[in-house]
């Protein structure tokens, strides 16, 4: 098994979860977060528009799954082609970041591995 974790720009999630569901992703977490990376976060403008201000971090959205194996490079295929801005993709698109799970357990079953995703 494997958990996924998406970095992904906000207007872009709506897009993604739905490629993940065609990809045979059935369950994830989705929470709004705070961060930069290459980005390093944008200017705005302030009051009317005559002074600007740089925000440090910017708005992104976690996505989190948990599937088999055998399924990963499908949907992390999914998401890359749903995040991207572009043809070639824009800086601020995201990550993601894939990790080993050991274990997972149901609570409401106690069933574990594959049959408690």
């Amino acid at each position: 098994m494997i958990r996924i974790d998406a970095v992904i720009r906000p207007e872009r999630v709506n897009l993604v979860l739905d490629a993940m569901s065609e990809a045979g992703c059935t369950g994830f977490t989705y929470s709004n977060v705070s961060g930069r990376g290459t980005q390093e976060g944008v200017e705005v403008f302030t009051g009317r528009g005559s002074s600007t201000a740089n925000r440090v971090s910017l708005p992104k959205v976690l996505i989190t799954t948990v599937t088999e194996k055998s399924k990963q490079q499908k949907v992390i295929d999914s998401i890359i082609s749903s995040a991207k801005t572009s043809e070639s993709g824009d800086i601020g698109d995201g990550k993601i970041f894939i990790s080993e799970i050991t274990e997972v357990i149901r609570v409401r079953t106690g069933e574990t591995g594959n049959k408690a995703i």
